[in-house]
């Protein structure tokens, strides 16, 4: 690989926004792939993605735009992918441009609904890459804060501790710091596993519980998520670092957090169906609810947390029915 790797960003979400202000900082270069071409049109004439951190100015003369997928990846040696998990599939099969070779990190925080796989996973055993070519992207960080350039910190999770280097290194920043993990599956359930929290703290926000519980809800959460990770993947870790901890308060308490907002939409009695169509982005807890829930199935870790948001997502119960049930389960 080259001693200067070239770098594409897949997405044009609001993460994937932000990651390419953050590389676009620190390289000559770099390939952008989004799927719509008016947006590809309006960052060229603009300088500014329209439809998410529009305040977030480029210098376009440092973006290879392409909604070809195929160039983008022939063009990079790293590959960060920033698009909703359920989409990442459909995405995958136009794909013709060889993988081999290619160091693959993840900023989706999200489960493959079609293979029931994180990211990582879905990479290694659909395309069999290499584990160490493979490497994960966590926070706590909002893109929201990454656009108004507010201090946030990263965690970059691989196998391999010179290529997490490599991805440090280029996203850090006068306002991005960065801390490299070995822990790759931890940190990327723990990414998934956050946004169900988010959704229970916005449901129990929306049924009028006070921030007394919701202390308490997230303390819960946070030894949930140990549980099942362990049940995953069991190695040491510290389950309070940021990458776990921290990235669980900060969705399941910023304003910015989707996974909450929808959340607390549920618990004013919207319909799932309606709060989806109410959203203009995906809240990936949804999807992972299902999945973690499924998943536990084999596990068998006591996640009461998860257990009542599939429930209210998944099965139609009454949200103020599952909280008041669960509000016994929790210490």
């Amino acid at each position: 690989m080259s001693e200067h790797p070239k770098f594409a960003v897949i997405g044009g979400g609001s993460w994937a926004t932000a990651i390419a202000k953050m590389l676009s900082v620190n390289l000559p270069e770099i390939a952008w792939y989004m799927r719509n071409t008016a947006a590809i049109e309006h960052i060229e004439t603009y300088h500014h993605n329209p439809n998410y951190l529009s305040s977030v100015e480029f210098h376009v003369n440092k973006l290879k735009l392409t909604s070809d997928l195929n160039e983008a990846v022939a063009y990079a040696d790293y590959l960060i992918f920033a698009i909703p998990s359920a989409f990442l599939n459909a995405e995958l099969e136009k794909l013709t441009a060889s993988l081999e070779g290619k160091v693959i990190f993840s900023a989706i925080k999200g489960i493959v609904p079609e293979t029931s796989l994180i990211v990582g996973e879905h990479f290694h055993l659909k395309y069999n890459i290499d584990y160490n070519n493979i490497g994960v992207i966590t926070g706590p960080c909002h893109a929201e804060e990454v656009a108004l350039e507010k201090l946030s910190y990263l965690t970059i999770a691989c196998a391999n501790e010179e290529k997490a280097g490599v991805v440090a290194s280029k996203l850090s920043g006068n306002f991005i710091k960065t801390k490299i993990s070995d822990d790759i599956v931890g940190t990327e359930y723990a990414a998934m596993l956050k946004n169900i929290y988010a959704i229970a703290a916005g449901m129990a926000h929306g049924l009028g519980y006070g921030d007394n519980f919701q202390a308490v809800l997230m303390s819960n959460a946070i030894r949930e998520m140990k549980k099942f990770i362990r049940k995953v993947h069991k190695m040491k870790r510290n389950i309070n670092d940021s990458a776990y901890l921290g990235d669980l308060l900060v969705t399941g308490y910023s304003i910015f957090s989707r996974n909450r907002m929808f959340g607390n939409m549920i618990g004013k009695g919207y319909t799932v169906k309606y709060a989806m169509l109410e959203m203009s982005m995906v809240a990936e807890g949804y999807y992972a609810a299902k999945s973690a829930y499924k998943l536990n199935e084999e596990y068998q870790a006591k996640t009461p947390i998860i257990n009542a948001v599939y429930s209210i997502l998944y099965e139609g119960k009454d949200p103020k029915k599952v909280f008041k049930k669960l509000t016994d389960k929790l210490d």
